[in-house]
């Protein structure tokens, strides 16, 4: 028997491939398919089960291509109904994968299908649990995700998460190996440890969700300080449940090469955004007016979700060269299906042709201290309230990115102020989305807070982050 993590960074998603005796079973297979097939079959193995621990909402599965490509079933628990073809199980239903066996157990309350699946060996001992959403490392799935769909508040589900951790998983003995669907920056949960592989038992110690004292202190813990969902988990709900085009044509359509002046025809009747994906300090340099920055070197697919939102949006992509395959196929994760082509050449071949550039009024943070010394001016703080929490510029205003499109409206456009995040990727896009919506009164201060901290300028007394989430 074999377990292997595959686990995907960027969306801080965690896959799995468990091969016996040649079969195989998935669990939660990423959107595209074909490093899959090929390990399938250099193994020389049979994939047997697809297995989907729920209806995820921060990506698109690759579920059904892969049942069509393979021919092998999907299965999902008790209650689900998905529209395609597929294997409802029944709680505590065993399905046997060469010389082991997985048992399906029902664990909702992340949502009303969430199931974990427990793996058996060929001696009969409980070795792994692959628990979804249900059970993260260091922290529980969020219960507020399926309100709409299962007519209960997220206390309800909190409620359900509770009995479905402390029935069913807390027995479970310690030294079982967890294997969680996420880990660390995932939107799905809140605290989770950076780490993506742990014991039950460490668990058992550590979370915090697993040692409260009633129902109803676990009740006010998960559903405490939960952040908004980004507005695309929905739509990938949908997806998920009621199938989705294929990858390959996705990716067909996005490797669409268009010259400049192809390039700027469609841009001008298709209503597409133009996204460029380069890393932020290429960006400020020079970039085609109007595109929003959103770097392929960071947590990309999860910042187009939140700051995109709508996955019927077409797209026109300005990459490095070589890299518009990998930029279609971050984009087909999350549900982004409709890019319609990239700039051949990328970005040089538009200032080559002699069309109009823009550019971003980044400054040093050595020009910032200089120009702030002994003046009021106001500064946007564009990270998380928890990372502003623990030490930020005196005075400065905290207006996270993921909710620039709450805040932009509020900014006097005749204001001059200042922007920065922690180290440049998440204000590059604040700066391109202002500027694309009019707003150039500006500076972006390169290096963000990270090189900031290491000058003069006023700051308020650290707090360890640790203290400020709990």
């Amino acid at each position: 028997m074999n377990i292997e993590q595959m686990y995907t960074g960027c969306l801080a998603q965690g896959a799995y491939y468990i091969v016996s005796n040649k079969e195989a079973a998935i669990i939660d297979p990423l959107r595209e398919t074909q490093p899959y097939i090929e390990r399938l079959e250099k193994d020389g193995v049979v994939l047997k089960y697809i297995f989907e621990t729920h209806f995820h909402a921060d990506f698109v599965s690759g579920h059904v291509d892969l049942s069509k490509k393979t021919k092998a079933p999907i299965v999902y628990g008790p209650t689900a109904k998905p529209e395609f073809k597929s294997i409802i199980a029944e709680d505590n239903q065993v399905f046997e994968v060469g010389n082991v066996k997985i048992k399906v157990l029902h664990t909702p309350g992340h949502t009303m299908e969430s199931s974990s699946f427990l793996l058996t060996d060929e001696k009969g001992k409980d070795v792994a649990l692959f628990s979804g959403d249900t059970l993260f490392l260091g922290d529980v799935g969020r219960p507020d995700l399926a309100q709409k769909a299962a007519n209960l508040t997220q206390e309800e589900l909190a409620a359900l998460l509770y009995d479905s951790l402390y029935e069913k998983i807390l027995p479970l003995d310690d030294d079982i190996i967890v294997y969680p669907a996420h880990g660390s920056g995932s939107a799905c949960g809140k605290n989770m440890q950076k780490e993506t592989v742990d014991s039950l038992g460490n668990q058992k110690e550590t979370n915090y969700a697993l040692n409260q004292k009633d129902k109803e202190s676990f009740i006010k813990a998960v559903t405490d300080g939960l952040l908004p969902p980004p507005a695309y988990f929905g739509m990938n709900v949908a997806m998920n449940k009621k199938g989705y085009e294929s990858f390959d044509e996705v990716l067909s359509k996005g490797l669409h090469a268009l010259s400049p002046d192809e390039f700027e025809e469609t841009a001008d009747h298709s209503g597409a955004l133009l996204l460029d994906v380069r890393n932020n300090n290429d960006f400020a340099k020079g970039f085609i007016p109007q595109s929003v920055n959103i770097g392929l070197n960071g947590d990309f697919a999860p910042w187009v979700g939140a700051l995109i939102a709508d996955v019927q949006q077409p797209i026109l992509l300005i990459t490095d060269e070589n890299e518009e395959e990998e930029a279609v196929t971050r984009l087909s994760r999350i549900g982004f299906d409709h890019v319609i082509g990239f700039l051949k050449g990328g970005f040089n071949a538009w200032k080559n042709s002699g069309k109009e550039i823009d550019t971003v009024n980044r400054i040093s943070v050595q020009q910032f201290e200089k120009e702030i010394y002994g003046k009021k001016v106001k500064i946007i703080d564009v990270r998380k309230e928890s990372e502003y929490s623990a030490e930020h510029i005196n005075d400065a205003f905290n207006k996270p990115l993921a909710y620039i499109n709450e805040w932009i409206n509020t900014l006097d456009s005749e204001e001059h102020f200042y922007l920065h995040c922690a180290g440049g990727y998440r204000s590059m896009m604040a700066a391109s989305i202002l500027q694309a919506r009019g707003y150039r009164n500006f500076s972006e201060i390169a290096g963000g807070f990270s090189e900031i901290a290491k000058t003069g300028v006023p700051k308020s007394n650290f707090v360890c982050q640790s203290k400020v989430l709990n």
